[in-house]
């Protein structure tokens, strides 16, 4: 049995060896099947993906793009709606095993501190929406509330598939062609726009490395501030828990 406390970290596909949802998937499901059965350490993939909309099992048929612009759309046995991935933005599938203290809530407010802590080493302040999954920034101005990373996870047999996305320098005119996660009154934003600078995949790698093993050490934390909270459509999170067989 391997040390089920020790975090690998795997970059398996950036740039032009960004790697193709299905391929993704698949991979997933088989560190999955390693870290249930303990032949394989708790792992988070990082990579990019191809233009993908990957559509959860709360989409309804109106949110898909009529014009996905070549890009492939896939269902997916997360829990949610539709959300897209591409080539500019940073997903990460942490494959791990949920400790008995550790709720689902928690594990995903955990993934959202790392990545606020994230923002905030670049210079950007981001924040929780109680009520919606991801990472925003506030609204200022004539801008509305806006989300920079999204997050949608599975758990199976005590072990979390799927995971988050985090936007670098991504295309956000993907975006234009659905609303992303049902939700249509917020924005979707990119590190890169909110600094006016680039920022790259590559530049917040080491980052979301670092935060990203400090919280899922699974020791206590000081959660960032929320903001304040907001219906999300639909009547649940992001999230799909299958009980153990499932």
């Amino acid at each position: 049995m391997v040390d089920d406390k020790q975090l690998t970290f795997d970059v398996v596909g950036l740039g032009d060896d960004a790697l193709d949802y299905l391929d993704a998937w698949e991979l997933q499901r088989q560190v999955h099947a390693g870290v249930v059965d303990g032949s394989r350490t708790p792992t988070v993939l990082l990579l990019e993906h191809p233009p993908v909309y990957t559509a959860g099992k709360r989409t309804d048929p109106h949110e898909r793009p009529a014009d996905p612009g070549g890009a492939q759309v896939v269902d997916v046995d997360r829990g949610g709606k539709i959300t897209f991935h591409g080539p500019g933005q940073l997903v990460g599938y942490p494959i791990v095993r949920l400790p008995d203290h550790v709720k689902v809530v928690d594990y995903v407010r955990r993934v959202e501190e790392a990545l606020i802590a994230v923002c905030r080493e670049l210079g950007v302040e981001t924040a929780r929406v109680p009520g919606r999954s991801g990472v925003w920034l506030r609204a200022s101005g004539a801008r509305p509330e806006r989300k920079v990373a999204a997050i949608g996870i599975r758990v199976s047999r005590g072990v979390t598939m799927h995971g988050f996305s985090l936007n670098a320098d991504v295309d956000l005119g993907w975006y234009d062609r659905f609303v992303p996660c049902g939700i249509a009154d917020a924005g979707v934003t990119t590190l890169s726009q909110e600094l006016g600078h680039p920022v790259t995949v590559r530049d917040v790698l080491p980052l979301v490395e670092r935060h990203l093993r400090h919280y899922l050490a699974w020791s206590p934390y000081d959660a960032a501030p929320d903001y304040e909270p907001r219906p999300e459509p639909g009547r649940t999170p992001r999230i799909e828990l299958v009980r153990p067989g499932g």
